[in-house]
């Protein structure tokens, strides 16, 4: 059983930063690949970020591109989503997951405010 616990959300005023943490515990293997959704209140599950194993390879949202960085430490069984220049718009829980071939695990969620 994988378990993903994210840390690091909380309020923050519009163009400030703040960097969220995912730690994944349990039967981890190598060669999965790391990434965060969010949620806001009322609004679709949309995709934020992604990276793989090596960390070679990253992918962003059209709405984070260029303000997010996620970054991974494999060693800590970590991903971290460095988030800049944040906007109330970003206000959202955000959930990150482990995909290793088709499965995914999914956090529990952690809530970012983005206050005007």
């Amino acid at each position: 059983q994988v378990q993903l616990v994210e840390s690091g959300g909380g309020l923050v005023q519009t163009g400030g930063s703040l960097r969220l943490s995912c730690t994944a515990s349990g039967r981890t293997f190598s060669s999965y690949s790391m990434g965060w959704f969010r949620q806001g209140s009322g609004k679709e599950r949309e995709f934020v970020a992604v990276i793989s194993w090596s960390g070679v390879n990253t992918d962003y949202g059209d709405s984070v591109k260029g303000r997010f960085t996620i970054s991974r430490d494999n060693a800590k069984n970590t991903v971290y989503l460095h988030m800049n220049s944040l906007k109330p718009e970003d206000t959202a829980v955000y959930y990150c997951y482990l995909r290793r071939i088709t499965t995914r695990y999914w956090g529990q969620g952690t809530q970012v405010t983005v206050s005007s």
